[in-house]
């Protein structure tokens, strides 16, 4: 059984002395652990390896709800985090009537809950192959049955390096192969792994062993068939190499094992239609790897107790060498702006709590920097219990309802800041074009103090005089050929500039 977040939590203070100290500038060469080239298994896919990246078939970021805050409160707080039938009903009925009008289709769980197999909680399923099938006490199938009566997906945390199965599982495809194959072996693999003496928090499927390639072909399958379209894997640093998950134990198995477990991940993932999202990723080399093989991928540390902090604040300005590169969301998705753009990886900012906000300029900013940067809005409030958590919900989805906004989700929008640097007050500046053609421009003010943010419409390459429409005001705020604002802390104007 598998709890991954409470683990990862309770060492969240360490996490961030260890990550949020180390050195600000990534490396650029490849540290690879080399593995002989007959230690793979051999490679006859003729699959697309990289659906994330292909122009002609464009993955859009989803817009989805997420357990995650009703999870981490009560890690906080020491109580049950376990969700039962009446209580995941009534989430989903609040979810059709309030969020899915607008798009939000999909509702993905999270790693603080129990994960494991039960081969009774599906007896006539032939192929469970040792996947989990229970999630919080809740059986998979069921709460995949629950989202679809409601016309909603089901999303799930889970990981197809994991396994969740007793090692005398067998693995489905294989002539023999069982779950002792899978994992490390200290007779074959001590010389292959970065740390021999140390042991794993996790039961890692090793890429290169015999059978590794048919698991994560069948976890995917098995998703496939259970009706899940979107997987959000987590801990893949702790996997390739030991780090950045707050004193995790780990091995740590190397480049070339992590660049084969995506290779082996896309594949599979793409064959049966399912949508990658990779959590934690260390994204050395420029994110080499993450963005050749995956649909998603997350480029900030968690959201954690959310608001202003998780957006700016949390050690603004640090770009460091492993995961977390950036700690909070302006600062992932401007380092990370020159490898996303329409047909390409999409760059993941985690949860948004718009409870933890401490005004709407900073909820319109949040949901605004998502949107513009192409990544994807997880609204994480959660509606079981928000009065006695004192805060109205109701009066905050307006901001995840604004449909003038989420236009631009459904056009595949995705812009890109003026500036990559993160001192630079035009990496505050945001623009992108539509297929239509029209252009939108976000200004944003991170400071706490009101600014003054300006553009020229030349700057974008566009000459003369456009017409100018504020989505978050819904009205048409005339002609010009610039656009100057003077924005409240935190603030920002979102413009749609089209032709007169």
């Amino acid at each position: 059984m598998i709890n991954s977040k409470h683990i990862a939590l309770m060492t969240l203070s360490l996490f961030l002395i260890l990550s949020g100290f180390a050195s600000c500038k990534q490396t650029s060469e490849e540290t690879d652990w080399t593995l002989p080239a007959s230690y793979y298994e051999k490679d006859t896919t003729s699959v697309n390896p990289n659906p994330g990246t292909d122009p002609t078939v464009q993955k859009i970021a989803p817009l989805y709800c997420s357990v995650y805050e009703y999870c981490w409160t009560r890690e906080q707080e020491n109580t049950d985090r376990s969700l039962n039938e009446s209580q995941w009903k009534q989430w989903l009925d609040w979810q059709a009537a309030n969020l899915l009008p607008y798009g939000y289709n999909m509702i993905c769980t999270d790693g603080f809950m129990s994960m494991y197999y039960n081969k009774d909680d599906d007896p006539t399923n032939p192929d469970l192959g040792g996947y989990m099938t229970s999630y919080g006490g809740v059986k998979l199938k069921d709460l995949s049955a629950w989202c679809k009566e409601r016309g909603l997906r089901l999303g799930v945390y889970d990981n197809p390096l994991w396994l969740h199965g007793p090692d005398e599982t067998a693995v489905v495809g294989t002539s023999g192969a069982t779950f002792k194959d899978l994992h490390y072996n200290d007779a074959i693999d001590r010389d292959n792994v970065m740390y021999p003496d140390r042991g794993d928090v996790f039961n890692w499927v090793v890429p290169s062993h015999k059978g590794a390639r048919d698991y994560i072909d069948g976890f995917f399958k098995y998703y496939h068939n259970l009706g899940v379209d979107f997987i959000r894997m987590d801990f893949m640093c702790l996997f390739e190499d030991a780090s950045g998950a707050g004193g995790m134990a780990g091995r740590g198995y190397g480049r070339d094992e992590y660049r084969l477990a995506l290779k082996y991940i896309s594949e599979s993932a793409a064959k049966y239609g399912v949508f990658t999202s990779i959590v934690m990723p260390n994204m050395y080399n420029d994110a080499k790897y993450e963005k050749k093989y995956m649909n998603m991928a997350r480029i900030v540390a968690d959201t954690f107790g959310g608001g202003w902090d998780h957006t700016s604040g949390r050690l603004r300005g640090g770009v460091f060498n492993g995961w977390p590169t950036c700690h909070n969301e302006f600062d992932g998705f401007i380092h990370w702006s020159h490898i996303t753009g329409r047909g390409k990886m999409i760059p993941d900012g985690d949860f948004i709590r718009l409870n933890t906000f401490s005004n709407d300029e900073e909820r319109m900013s949040s949901i605004s920097l998502q949107l513009m940067a192409g990544g994807p809005v997880a609204i994480a409030d959660n509606p079981i219990d928000a009065s006695a958590r004192n805060y109205d919900l109701p009066s905050l989805l307006k901001f995840a309802q604004n449909k003038e906004m989420l236009a631009l989700n459904a056009d595949g929008f995705v812009g890109q800041p003026l500036s990559d640097d993160l001192s630079s007050p035009n990496s505050q500046i945001w623009y992108g074009q539509m297929k239509n053609g029209d252009w939108v421009v976000g200004l944003f003010n991170r400071e706490d103090t009101p600014q003054q943010r300006t553009i020229g419409l030349s700057q974008l390459g566009i000459t003369g005089q456009m017409k100018m429409r504020d989505l978050w005001l819904h009205e048409d705020v005339g002609t010009s050929g610039e656009i100057s604002v003077t924005l409240p802390a935190h603030g920002c104007k979102v413009v749609r500039l089209s032709k007169q």
